[in-house]
């Protein structure tokens, strides 16, 4: 049984990506392709989706930073939009109902407005699936939609325990102790070095906060989460991070899959999904609009407005228990199975489209900007820089030291991540804070004295992106970019980058000529 899941699962996803389309969209497709084909779902599926949605909150925890959730625009933005659209939501359903629409036409207020909360939360599993391909998690709008995210999972949390009246345990008052053990785990952090024991030590963690939390009756989802937040700050929060990341990937595919597995859909089911899932569009506006209201960039309230405009597997939760409790049809469960899915694709295709479209848009978006921006949102010129590196990871960083060995202090450093920016900059290094694909930034920045820019990025499509951005801001230096594989190599050298240099090749390259230099001097200063 386990191997059909994963054939119907690998074929359909290697399908999609054939027409440039996220594998998930695929896995969604399995899920009620295998329905349809009449196969029955097991515990294992649902064991295998539940790990997923478990690793998957640590590792938003192991990025998420608590200052983050207590800016207004994350909170503000997110209470007032789940208040707004479910009171908006809820009105367009009884519209509906006048219609005498299918499933519509019971609803009355109460219904409705549970409905209008389950379709007010957008999808953690699917915006971090987009966040990690696009290399975006650590961007302004990765980081301002991750904190949203996290607010609507303490106000599900919130939700469950008054819907379902299980109180928590008066042991759950001892979870403020884990800050007294902090230091432990850390030093297990420490102690698990940079091998197999790390992923392991990772999983540990996200189950065991899971199970801890359960046990003391606080949703174990909540639990992998804060142990993934308590490792935030952590040297190796990064590493394990990537160390997880495939078995994450891996698990997540269960998840998709049991979406499908909720019930066969009947042709009205998939009339009145198809309706709701128009209602996207509202979702979409009422974000950006509380967005460009808590002066948040146009581009920023754009950007992440796009990708939050999807429904949740928390609504499914939400209907789900409003059905066991006799509130609504078991009928709903299925139509707002279809509204997710159907959302999750319309997300998918657009996010991959979303820097294009906000150029071609940039206009009539930054019409809604306010005068008077967040001081995270402004530009700080790099002063007297001959040369810019653009991604400030390990190969970056790396680049970075060693021009400013080589040529002082003409050389600047760009980052999106905030964090890394404030560190370096605290260590007086010549650095700003930026986001490469920005296309306000390339037209507000002064780039006539650079003469080169380096794109350290890891990702083909993000540093295409950029070069684009440049050379429509009117830049006319140099650009020289990083690439893993042969095939990279040869899409960045046509999208008109000067120079790019191929990481695993010619490190090798590098490495053998130093090391030569070792016991044959003469010789290595000849290759050179």
């Amino acid at each position: 049984m386990e191997f059909i899941w994963i054939l119907f699962a690998f074929v359909c996803g290697l399908a999609v990506k054939v027409i440039n389309l996220p594998p998930l969209i695929g896995f969604l497709l399995a899920g009620f392709l295998l329905n349809y084909a009449g196969l029955e779902p097991s515990n294992t599926l649902d064991s295998l989706a539940n790990i997923g949605i478990t690793l998957m909150l640590f590792s938003i925890g192991l990025k998420l930073h608590v200052k983050d959730l207590l800016k207004r625009e994350v909170w503000a933005s997110t209470l007032s939009h789940i208040g707004i659209s479910t009171i908006l939501f809820a009105g367009i359903a009884l519209l509906l109902g006048t219609l005498s629409l299918p499933y519509f036409g019971v609803l009355d207020f109460k219904t409705a407005a549970l409905i209008g909360f389950a379709l007010s939360f957008s999808s953690t599993v699917c915006i971090m699936k987009l966040l990690e391909e696009s290399s975006e998690l650590k961007t302004r709008h990765g980081q301002l939609s991750l904190g949203i995210l996290v607010m609507q999972d303490i106000v599900a949390v919130v939700f469950l325990v008054a819907a379902t009246g299980k109180v928590p345990s008066i042991w759950a008052l001892g979870l403020f102790g884990l800050l007294l053990i902090r230091p432990i785990i850390n030093k297990i952090v420490d102690k698990a070095g940079h091998g197999e024991m790390l992923p392991l030590t990772g999983l540990f963690l996200a189950l065991g906060g899971y199970e801890l939390f359960y046990l003391v009756g606080v949703k174990g989802d909540l639990g992998a989460l804060i142990f993934g937040i308590l490792l935030a700050s952590h040297p190796k929060a990064a590493e394990m991070n990537k160390s997880l990341m495939n078995f994450k990937d891996l698990f997540l595919i269960g998840f998709f899959l049991s979406i499908g597995f909720t019930a066969l859909p009947t042709l009205s089911m998939v009339g009145m999904s198809l309706i709701i899932t128009l209602v996207i569009l509202v979702k979409f506006a009422l974000f950006f609009v509380l967005m460009t209201k808590m002066k948040l960039r146009g581009r920023t309230s754009f950007l992440s407005s796009i990708i939050l405009s999807n429904y949740s597997e928390f609504g499914l939760i939400v209907v789900a228990l409003s059905v066991a409790n006799g509130w609504l049809e078991k009928e709903w469960l299925v139509v707002l199975a279809l509204a997710v899915s159907f959302s999750f694709v319309i997300t998918s295709v657009l996010y991959r489209n979303v820097h294009r479209m906000y150029r071609k848009n940039k206009d009539i978006i930054r019409r809604f900007e306010s005068a008077d921006c967040l001081s995270e949102d402004i530009f700080v010129q790099p002063v007297n820089s001959d040369i810019l590196v653009v991604g400030l990871g390990r190969v970056g960083r790396g680049a970075f030291d060693s021009l400013k060995g080589l040529v002082g202090d003409t050389v600047a450093g760009m980052d999106a991540d905030r964090n890394r920016i404030n560190q370096m900059q605290a260590a007086k290094e010549n650095v700003f804070y930026g986001d490469g694909e920005d296309a306000d930034l390339w037209e507000r920045l002064d780039t006539s004295r650079i003469e080169l820019v380096l794109l350290a990025l890891p990702a083909t499509e993000d540093t295409t992106n950029v070069a684009i951005q440049l050379r429509k801001a009117n830049y006319t230096g140099q650009i020289a970019a990083i690439a893993r594989y042969q095939d990279e190599r040869e899409i960045l050298i046509n999208s008109g980058i000067d120079n790019v240099f191929n990481f695993y090749t010619e490190a090798g390259t590098g490495f053998a000529e130093e090391s030569l230099a070792l016991i044959r001097p003469l010789e290595s200063a000849v290759a050179a």
